[in-house]
Parts: C-alpha cells; structure tokens; sequence
C-alpha cells in the first residue's frame, strides 16, 4: 500500500525534480518505508512505500527487463501468482517476487485489456517511454484513489489531493456545483472534487495521454450486472456464500508482514473473522474499540466473537479528543467530508496499526446484501406505489406530508412526515429524498440568492440518477443497491477507510468487495437479500453455522459519537466563532438566519443538529484551511 503522484509535461519541458520531491513528501503517512522517483524528460514518477509483498525487492517506480515500461502502484494485486505464471510462459523475465512487477510485464503482454485480468485493489499509472504514453488506471469498485489536474500544458496525478496542490501555481477555484453534492450528501462524489480544475478517474475507468496525442482519453473496463439471477433453492446459495466468502478471504490473507482483523462484533466483520479462522493455523489478530463512556458500545460483542474463534484480540477504549480529531480529520481528507464515522475509523486504525501492518475489514456487507434501513423503507414505499394509483397518491400524500410536522424525537414509527413526502413522489425522486442531507425543497429555502446563481440550475439530483436510470436489475431494490455501489460507496464509504488507514500508515482490504464476490452477490435474488423487515436475511442465514444468533440477530447499532457533546462543549466556542462570523464562507452559501436557528436549538437542546453543524462546520474550516490561508 502507498501513495503514488506523477507529472507529465505536454509541451515536452522537462519535469522539475524538486516539485516532485516535495508533491511525493506529503504523502510520506501513504508510505512510511521507502521513496521512489524515476524521471525520463517530460515525465516523472513518484511512490511512497509501505512495504507488504517482498519487503526487501519491491520498491518503486519499478521496471520491465529493457526499462521501456515503467510503474508506480498503490494497492494490491491478489491473483498476481497466476498472472506471473502465465507472463513467464509467455517469455517475461521477473527481477522480483512482488505484485507491482506484474503490471508492467501484464500491460506489455495486453495493453489496456490488462486492467480487466486483475483481481485487487489498485489504482496505478504506467509509462510506455517507447509511445511516450501515460495509462492510469483504478480498480472497478473504488478501494484505491486517483487525482489529477490538466490545463492542457500538464498532467498532474496523486493519491491525494495535496500532493497535487503542492506542485504549485495550481487554480483553486472552487467547483460549486461539487459544493451542492456536499450539502446533500455530506461528500463529494466523483469525477468531482472541491476544485473545479482536479478531478477524480471513477472506479472501474482508465485514462491515457500521451506526447503525441496531448488530450485525455477516458473509458469504462467494468460494470457490474445485477439481471441475472440464480435459480438455485435458499439452501444452495447459502452453501454457495460460505464457499464464495471463503474464497475471497483467502485470496486477501498473501502478506509478508503481520496481519489482522478489525471486529466490531458486527455481522460483516464477524463473518470475515471467522473465515479468516478457518483457513489460518495462527490466532486471528483482532481489534475493537470503544468510543468514551458513552451508553452504547459493541466491545462485548466483538469479546463473543473473538471468545468463539479464540482470536489474538486488543480492545481499546478511547476518548477522543475533539479539537485535535477534527484538525487531523481535516488535513488527511483534503475536500469537505462530513461522514461522522471517519472518528472510529481513524481510531481503529491507529489501534490496529501498532498490532499489524495489514487489516481485513467487513465494509461491503451491507451494499452486497442489503443491510441499511433505507431500504426497508424503499422497497415499503414501493409496494404502497404498485397498490394506490399516482393520481390519488401524489395528492394525498403530498398533502398529509406538508401537514406533518417533522418530529425526529419521536420513536422511528411516528416520523412519517418522510414516508409521506416519499409516496407522493415516484420512487427515484422519493429514494433521492431519503439519501439527502438537505433535500431540493429545503436548500431552496436556506440557500443564498447569490450561490443559487452561481448554480446555474444545477441539481445534485443527477449525480444519483444516471446511475439509478443505467442499473439493469428489474427490483427496486437492485436499482437501488447499484446507485449506491457506484456513488456512496466509492466516494463516501471507502474514501473515509482508506485516508483513516492510510493517515497511521495501516492498509485495509476489504474482501466483502472483491469484485468476483460482488458479482456473485448481485446473481442473489433481492427477495432473499431483504425479507419483510429482515435486512442481510440470506447473508445471516448462511452464517448460522459460523456465528451465534446473538451475533446474526440483534439489533443493528453504530457508535454513539460524541459529536453533539462536542458541538455543546469542547467545540462550542470555536464552531460559533467560525460558522457566525460576519465574513464566514458558509454565510455566502448557506441564509444566515438558517445558521443561528439550528445553531440556537441545538445549544438549547430542543433539536439535536449535530449532523448539520458538523456538516457546515466542516465545510467552513475547509474554506479557512485550504482557500484562505
């Protein structure tokens, strides 16, 4: 796992060394080991090393045998034995035991094509010095990330953001449309970023450019299909999932340094544990943590599991500290991101990183097998649509849901203002109402006149929708699942794991997303995925001979973060200065007015706005941090 970053110079100026140096250092957190540079002219390579796979052969930028064909590689590739085996049949020559030379002989064999041959997560560019061409490419579900800038005078590349900014003389112009993503969905979904002018390659694409043809190319290698579904009676694909989740966690286990597990005491990684169990000889190292005294935590959870497979297990209570988590949250994520729980993922990274260098986690189970509430209530709400015609429904609901009150103190059975306001709409526009922080009807009411403007009629409704119009499943639920595989999960999701990971030097992977597991999970018939109110219902059945119904049944619950403690306590002072300040950013996106109400209820306690000010809060010391300093 590391960081990489890359220049090429169109107008054929040789790349300074010393830009790249320094691009490449403030990543040294991706790659702590070892620094790599290899500059031919107009092109130049930088990798930052945490070394996994031939600790000692393994270092980067990396080459083929007549250095024609160069690498930089953040990632892992888990099929690269086969690969290898095939390439030296074929006549390559390895100097190495590691994954990253695969690549270059790979793409030396088979082009472009080559990205499809490869089980992994990756995101990695190559130099062809023979066509003077530059091929990048990400792995299909979006484990790995990449950024670029192009003015048409240079391509610039990086795992991260800063990387590219430290180049210098890069445009900082915001991109407002990608400021209205992040209002409604707390991220920025991909290609965008926060800057107009860097970009990210989306998952499952390759890009390519070259001195003789200076413009950039883009495709799609991979897609996802959930229109074929198996036939096979409920006991057979429960077999089938034990057999394929077996499979994928082999294939995760090849390190050569210590290796471990995260284990929340939930199903996903429970399930994940107890197949890493079975097929290792050694206790399983694993680690939880607790967040504070706070009412609720998984940690006996989590003991049970690691009680019933005897695991090497490290629990951890920590108490964070607010002013110090946020300033680390804000320099590692690089662009306003406002998912809460990167809190515990940074915190179980950095516990599990003094244990392992490698971690497997259970992220995914929840997209593969549908486990979030929301699509309880789609699937609900698209039943009632098929019963009451839309001429009677989109009247009446939409009535009773502006009479409604919004009652989010209430228990989960009296907040139907929602489901109101969803049954009057058609099921993308309802589903696109559920996932949305602010929905289009109130940043109508709370946006500036001013940023409204500069929107030019822009709607964050179109990020959901193109992807929810291409799925090729005929459930809703389907539909559903593949919207979200394509945008929360690669720009939400993942984002939030690999920079926790990536800031203690720790590397994730996550074999509930191999994408052979994923499209085996897609074959699943939805009814299986989500019976009645049974969310994962054939996922839990399939575990029942690995795991306790303790561990398959009870109720789902995340951390209970402190966040809004924080924003009455520790953060108080820092947040009012900030976020009502006469010249705050927020205020020439965001009505005044709408600040200080829900700043004022929440201090009062009559509504608990955590999310949204943290939110807000976030995005204007991003401004500060990034536009302003």
């Amino acid at each position: 796992m590391c960081g990489i970053v890359g220049i090429l110079q169109l107008d054929n100026k040789t790349v300074q060394e010393d830009r790249l140096k320094r691009m490449n250092r403030t990543m040294t957190h991706r790659g702590p080991d070892a620094e790599g540079y290899y500059f031919d002219g107009a092109l130049g390579f930088g990798q930052r090393r945490l070394s996994i796979i031939d600790l000692s052969g393994g270092k980067q930028p990396l080459a083929n045998e007549d250095r024609t064909v160069w690498v930089t590689f953040n990632g892992e590739i888990y099929n690269f034995l086969d690969l290898k085996k095939d390439l030296e049949s074929k006549g390559h020559t390895f100097a190495t035991h590691s994954d990253t030379e695969v690549l270059v002989h790979l793409y030396e064999e088979y082009g472009e094509k080559s990205v499809s041959l490869l089980q992994g997560m990756y995101a990695y560019a190559i130099w062809d010095s023979n066509k003077k061409e530059l091929f990048i490419a990400r792995d299909r579900i979006g484990i790995k990330p990449v950024y670029y800038y192009f003015d048409g005078n240079k391509f610039i590349f990086a795992s991260e953001i800063k990387a590219i900014l430290a180049y210098g003389s890069i445009c900082h112009e915001l991109d407002m449309t990608a400021v209205l993503d992040y209002l409604t969905f707390s991220f920025i979904p991909s290609p965008k970023s926060i800057f107009k002018h860097i970009k990210k390659l989306d998952a499952a694409h390759w890009m390519k450019i070259s001195l003789q043809k200076p413009s950039l190319e883009i495709q799609e290698y991979w897609d996802i299909s959930f229109a074929e579904k198996f036939s096979a009676s409920q006991e057979e694909i429960e077999a089938m999932i034990r057999h394929e989740l077996a499979a994928s966690v082999k294939s995760h286990l090849i390190s050569d340094v210590p290796l471990g597990a995260f284990l929340s005491g939930g199903i996903d990684s429970s399930a994940v544990v107890a197949s890493m169990a079975q097929i290792i000889s050694d206790p399983v190292k694993t680690c939880s943590i607790g967040l504070g005294d706070h009412t609720f935590t998984e940690l006996p959870y989590a003991q049970e599991v690691a009680e019933q497979y005897k695991t090497d297990h490290h629990a951890l209570v920590v108490e964070p500290e607010a002013m110090d988590i946020f300033d680390t949250l804000l320099y590692h994520y690089d662009e306003p991101f406002a998912d809460t729980s990167a809190l515990p993922s940074y915190y179980l990274s950095k516990i599990a990183r003094q244990k392992v260098t490698v971690a497997l986690s259970g992220d995914g189970g929840d997209e593969n097998f549908a486990g979030y509430r929301r699509y309880i209530f789609d699937v609900f709400e698209n039943k009632i649509r098929n019963i009451v015609p839309s001429w009677l429904r989109t009247p009446l609901f939409g009535m009773l849901g502006s009479l409604y009150p919004k009652a989010d103190w209430l228990p989960q059975v009296f907040r139907a203002k929602t489901l109101f306001q969803n049954l009057a709409k058609e099921p993308f526009d309802a589903y696109f109402n559920t996932v949305s922080v602010y929905n289009e009807t109130l940043l109508n009411t709370l946006l500036t006149d001013s940023f409204k403007q500069k929107l030019d009629g822009y709607s964050s409704r179109s990020v959901m929708k193109k992807y929810y119009d291409r799925a090729d499943g005929c459930h809703y639920l389907d539909k559903v699942l593949y919207t979200e595989i394509k945008t929360f999960l690669p720009d939400d999701y993942l984002v939030k794991v690999d920079r926790a990971s990536m800031a203690n030097a720790l590397e994730v992977r996550v074999p509930l997303l191999d994408h052979k597991f994923m499209e085996f999970t897609a074959k699943i018939p939805a009814s299986m995925k989500l019976k009645g109110k049974e969310g994962k219902y054939i996922f839990k059945k399939a575990l029942e001979p690995l795991l306790s119904h303790n561990t398959l049944y009870r109720k789902k619950r995340g951390f209970e973060l402190p966040i809004d403690n924080w924003l009455r306590g520790e953060l108080k002072e820092r947040i009012e200065v900030s976020i009502l300040a006469e010249d705050s950013f927020i205020q020439s996106i965001i009505k005044r007015e709408y600040i200080e109400k829900i700043w004022n209820q929440h201090q009062a306690g009559v509504r608990n706005y955590g999310n949204n000010l943290w939110l807000i809060f976030f995005l204007e010391s991003w401004h500060k941090k990034y536009i302003c300093s």
